[in-house]
């Protein structure tokens, strides 16, 4: 049976709050999951400890388990895979590609083609 990494929301109306957790592919998005490996708040808030008053998003997870899931042949969905490549667990699915050099003096003419 096919385990998918998602997320299952909780929380208020305006005020979305998600456990990160691991649940059979084909069960309801709030049904009761195999394990709760997280939890993602996206909602910015101050962090108390930092003098700068950046705003950041609440991402708590286990580590372990995320990786032993990923192992086992658990597939995350796109939220969940941008998530943990935040963590670094999975290689994020879209990079920035880095410029092409060009090369000075060198133009393409169709009798090039």
């Amino acid at each position: 049976m096919v385990v998918k990494i998602r997320l299952a929301r909780f929380g208020r109306t305006n005020s979305p709050f998600y456990n990160i957790v691991v649940a059979h592919a084909r069960t309801a998005r709030n049904s009761r999951p195999l394990e709760v490996i997280g939890t993602y708040d996206p909602i910015p808030k101050k962090d108390t400890y930092d003098e700068s008053g950046r705003l950041h998003k609440d991402i708590k997870l286990d580590i372990t388990r995320a990786k032993y899931w990923i192992g086992v042949g658990a597939q995350p969905t796109e939220t969940a895979t941008r998530l943990l490549s935040m963590v670094g667990i999975v290689d994020p699915k879209y990079q920035k590609k880095p410029p092409r050099p060009s090369t000075p003096g060198k133009t393409k003419t169709s009798a090039d083609a």
